[in-house]
């Protein structure tokens, strides 16, 4: 089973080994019959901006293909196909087929996220003419940077997974990158020096290189806010779909409105009823986001956090729409302590309790990661 395969590998590492996914990709690249790939690297909006753009080449008659990380309750969240994810049943299937190009040595060595991606762009394979293409973690040394793409787009550079990337911008911005080959398009960034960075990459590898005011023109604009007021889309969904409109005219892909229609990701800003939103966000950027698009109200935020993150300053930002603060219990390895926690509440003068049960009467926002808005999901639906 899938699953169990899956299951028994380790969700984190304390160390990676950058090596091994290019070292067995190498080997096994012949059974891979790929499309045009576009890769989208960043810190935070790769999942909406790859929604969006993969729904509307969708709709406009591709067959497209969506990888995305990580899932909130079932693992085919992950793999999408025009329009719906890929069923269990055909990953199965496709798992049996791998097991077979992968030495058993391989298999075992691999990690979960270098596992599943060759899982899904195997299944990619020769079923899909677009495959969008969405980054873990990193850049240049990310799983999904094996495979040879037609474009890359760069969503907003922020600090996020220091251990792993650096702990600068400068850094961080390096590593993202460094994963560009031939085209790139850039989003709006908060740091100038990323831009700077770009520049020097762009130079040494002589990249075709776009900014969106250089693609987008005034009817792109218009239909972005045309599109944005019929999804009742967030500032920062906003940017997004800008940016996955320049992807299709960088590609000189006609498209209409509707073509954008009904493409939100599950996870993002997401309401579940009247007073209750659910945000899978967990760091700085996230939290800035979050105040912008929800101006002029207080919630009860429903939370809790890695400890590898800089959860003070996530909540120092959501201070002001928070009314208190109601601590989820999340079984991970990775969540921090709770009495940091509550220490830093405390500190910032933030009234807390542990969550029960919602209450009718209050609003509720959920957020600090996939991990807490799977709490919650499984807590909500019973």
């Amino acid at each position: 089973m899938l699953e169990d395969f899956l299951n028994a590998k380790p969700l984190f590492y304390d160390e990676i080994d950058y090596t091994r996914m290019p070292r067995v990709y190498e080997r096994i690249q012949k059974s891979f019959k790929l499309p045009k790939v576009i890769h989208i690297v960043g810190t935070n909006g790769k999942g909406t901006t790859g929604r969006f753009l993969a729904t509307a080449l969708y709709k406009l008659g591709f067959n497209t293909a969506h990888y995305t990380s990580p899932h909130i309750i079932t693992f085919n969240e992950r793999i999408w196909l025009n329009g719906k994810n890929v069923s269990m049943e055909n990953l199965e299937q496709t798992h049996e087929t791998l097991l077979k190009i992968l030495t058993k040595e391989e298999a075992q060595s691999l990690s979960y996220f270098e596992y599943t991606t060759l899982l899904a762009m195997l299944f990619f394979s020769n079923r899909s003419d677009f495959i969008v293409l969405e980054a873990g973690l990193g850049g240049e040394h990310d799983a999904t940077a094996v495979f040879a793409n037609d474009l890359t787009l760069v969503t907003p550079i922020d600090r996020d997974h220091e251990a792993f990337l650096g702990d600068d911008i400068e850094t961080i911005a390096q590593t993202k990158l460094n994963a560009i080959q031939k085209k790139v398009i850039i989003a709006k960034q908060k740091h100038s020096s990323v831009y700077d960075i770009l520049q020097t990459i762009v130079n040494e590898k002589k990249i075709e290189a776009y900014t969106l005011d250089s693609l987008l023109q005034q009817s792109d604009y218009k239909k972005i806010e045309t599109i944005a007021k019929h999804e009742c889309l967030a500032p920062y969904l906003i940017d997004n779909l800008s940016l996955a409109i320049a992807a299709l005219r960088s590609f000189d892909i006609a498209y209409s409105c509707s073509s954008f229609y009904d493409a939100k990701l599950f996870g993002r800003l997401t309401y579940l009823s009247e007073n209750i939103i659910v945000d899978v966000g967990h760091n700085v950027l996230a939290a800035q986001s979050i105040v912008a698009s929800l101006p002029n109200k207080h919630y009860i935020l429903i939370y809790n956090s890695y400890k590898d993150k800089n959860y003070k300053a996530i909540l120092t930002i959501l201070k002001p729409i928070i009314k208190s603060v109601e601590l989820i219990d999340v079984y991970n390895n990775r969540i921090a302590e709770s009495s940091y926690l509550q220490n830093c509440l405390d500190e910032l003068g933030i009234e807390w309790k542990r969550f029960q049960k919602i209450q009718e009467e209050e609003s509720y926002l959920v957020f600090g990661s996939f991990s807490v808005v799977e709490a919650f999901l499984r807590s909500y639906h019973g």
